[in-house]
């Protein structure tokens, strides 16, 4: 069901040097006159979903002009001055607040290249940048993270549906009303390489799965680096770039959905890699949505594979098998 420690490890041995199989499809799936079309994109999500755990969404419901408002206020908060973010670090064993070159990937053993804000509702207890610092900031992030709570859950419904689920399951199971709700916006700034040398063992995000039931991606035009390898090919490191498209929302299946699904639907390694001297260099921005069930949801797929877990302790049980420094 889940990637070993050692996996991970023989992986980054290759380190950048890893191939590149861009003619693994990636497919972009058309969500629009969703319930006219809901049994067929169903099927197309559920193909997407248990062959290679990747999929783009067009048509989606969030607006262009949204999502680049988003990105504007991320933009916002990176661009503050480090005295104010360090006001906000994330706490230990909380996923809210701000934290810099602090995630540490067993699969390289280095620090992610990156900084990131997390957004998790009922843990933000001041972590809140002030409105004389970011005015109207918090409103912005969390109507934001709102958009993304529906598609995400438009998703889920489709897999319940083959599940053998009620179709609000996932809904349910993700209720952004109870105060152990644990979904995630993160904000995500990769800092700028212009001048770094190509190094083998330094990422801006180490190869990893999601611990989580379904991401959201959304990207930059021209910020590329993402790939993506199925687990089942990780020794022939045989990694596809996902195109940085910025009018559609990229998609990967997480361990907890993994699971939830009895294996059926694969939870993939993927990474961000450092740019090449020739590409574009400077900072790239992304922001992602991570769907976690509420803590005390059980866990357990319909031909019960596994035994009943919390969502609160699947994460934990995940968190302990592959972070042993910054991120525990």
């Amino acid at each position: 069901m889940t990637y070993s420690l050692e996996e991970l490890n023989r992986e980054s041995a290759v380190g950048n040097a890893g191939k590149e199989a861009n003619d693994r499809e990636i497919r972009v799936i058309d969500l629009s006159n969703f319930e006219q079309r809901r049994s067929e994109i169903t099927e197309q999500l559920w193909s997407a979903a248990t062959e290679i755990g990747f999929f783009q969404l067009s048509h989606h419901g969030i607006s262009k002009s949204e999502i680049d408002a988003a990105f504007f206020e991320s933009n916002r908060f990176f661009n503050l001055a480090t005295k104010v973010k360090e006001q906000y670090l994330r706490p230990k064993g909380i996923n809210a607040g701000w934290e810099s070159r602090s995630q540490i990937r067993p699969s390289t053993g280095t620090a992610d290249q990156k900084e990131s804000y997390q957004i998790t509702q009922f843990h933000m207890q001041d972590l809140w940048p002030t409105e004389e610092e970011l005015p109207a900031f918090q409103h912005n992030m969390m109507t934001f993270e709102n958009k993304c709570w529906s598609l995400g859950m438009k998703v889920l419904s489709c897999f319940a549906d083959k599940l053998g689920f009620e179709r609000d399951f996932f809904s349910s199971a993700h209720d952004p009303n109870k105060p152990d709700y644990q979904s995630t916006l993160r904000l995500l700034h990769y800092f700028p390489t212009v001048g770094v040398d190509q190094q083998e063992n330094i990422w801006r995000a180490g190869a990893h799965t999601d611990f989580d039931c379904l991401t959201l991606l959304f990207q930059h035009e021209g910020h590329g680096g993402l790939q993506v390898c199925p687990g089942k090919e990780i020794d022939s490191q045989s990694w596809t770039s996902i195109p940085p498209r910025s009018n559609v929302v990229t998609c990967n299946i997480g361990d907890m959905l993994m699971r939830w699904s009895d294996d059926r639907l694969k939870s993939n390694f993927h990474r961000v890699r450092m740019p090449l001297k020739d590409e574009y260099c400077g900072s790239r921005h992304s922001i992602a949505f991570f769907c976690q069930a509420n803590k005390e949801q059980t866990i357990q797929g319909p031909d019960k594979l596994y035994p009943p877990i919390t969502a609160k302790d699947f994460l934990n049980m995940r968190i302990q098998a592959n972070f042993t420094e910054a991120d525990s």
